[in-house]
């Protein structure tokens, strides 16, 4: 079975020999220092040439045993082209949203989104997913988006847009109805350049943050209005939120993804308990896998197995300073 269809299998709730294990890319890369200097790939310069984004992508597939290819490496491809300014990082520090385009929600002017679409890295990513996808084809190539709340927080200042949640709803709703557009045609972009599987990552879209009616009322609709543009593309999509999921667990089935990556904190057995139809994905802490010693990350890898965890992938985003070895310890103890 190739890791490509083992992924779909899963993803379509069909039996496989065993779960994948992937590491989606985007918010959750592995595109540690280690891999870049082993093989000159670096960044920040693969978020700017498609050629070495592919080359990097497809290391550390082939470095840590991931089954998966994915691209690009951060959150801020959709927010810079929207306005906001973004510093690329450095070899060992993601990029990040340095200064947003807006104070408030009633200063964003929603521009024509194929306009938008043709700026920035957009070409880039699209042309590494492109590439990518003739040269693996038994690989899934997993497009990475940033979620609507977390790309909301990434166009207005954040306090001012959480705040806005609640007291401005109106221009709430147009903004994320915005970005939502902005991310669905994105993901149909990458669709039609080849990507397997689309992720979406919405870190701001916790809980814990936003607590149970605004998650309804924001991160569930309008997530699920972005897996309904991709799914009329006949294209799965697995979606993570951070943090500690109690105050929000009994809506995460309300989410129409394929399947739900959650953080370490969440325990995913009593999840899968409580929501058997669910397709789980994690979580092995990145913690664990930056200092724990092999033997716990591989115990741990292995009771996740034996839970019955759809999907093993790391509980969030890696740090740089990860060791190659640390990964493959994870990714040897599921094929085993």
């Amino acid at each position: 079975m190739t890791p490509k269809k083992r992924l779909l299998r899963v993803l379509n709730k069909q039996a496989v020999d065993r779960p994948p294990v992937i590491c989606p890319g985007g918010m959750m890369n592995a595109a540690i220092v280690e891999i870049m200097t082993h093989t000159g790939n670096l960044l920040p310069e693969a978020h700017m040439d498609s050629h070495i984004m592919a080359n990097l992508a497809a290391d550390i597939h082939r470095l840590t045993g991931f089954e998966n290819i994915g691209i690009p490496f951060c959150m801020t491809v959709e927010a810079e082209v929207m306005g906001s300014e973004v510093s690329y990082g450095s070899l060992s520090c993601e990029p990040k949203v340095s200064k947003e385009k807006y104070a408030s929600f009633t200063e964003v002017i929603c521009k024509d989104i194929p306009d938008l679409l043709c700026k920035g890295r957009v070409e880039t990513v699209l042309n590494a997913i492109k590439e990518s996808a003739m040269n693996y084809p038994e690989i899934p190539v997993i497009g990475n988006l940033c979620g609507p709340i977390s790309l909301a927080a990434s166009l207005v200042d954040p306090v001012a847009m959480l705040k806005g949640l609640r007291r401005d709803k109106d221009n709430a709703h147009r903004v994320l109805n915005y970005v939502s557009n902005v991310i669905g045609d994105f993901a149909a972009l990458m669709i039609g350049c080849g990507a397997s599987v689309i992720a979406i990552s919405d870190p701001t879209a916790t809980g814990e943050i936003l607590g149970p009616q605004l998650f309804e009322e924001y991160a569930v609709r309008y997530i699920n209005q972005i897996i309904s543009t991709i799914h009329q593309r006949e294209t799965k999509v697995i979606v993570h939120i951070c943090g500690n999921m109690n105050r929000v667990r009994n809506l995460l089935p309300s989410i129409q993804a394929d399947a739900i990556s959650v953080d370490a904190l969440v325990n995913l057995q009593k999840l899968k308990n409580d929501f058997p139809q669910m397709i789980t994905m994690g979580n092995v802490s990145t913690y664990l896998l930056q200092d724990g010693l092999p033997d716990t990350i591989k115990k741990t890898t292995k009771r996740l197995v034996e839970e019955g965890v759809d999907i093993i992938a790391p509980a969030c985003g890696l740090s740089t300073s990860t060791a190659i070895s640390q990964i493959q310890t994870l990714t040897q103890a599921v094929k085993e």
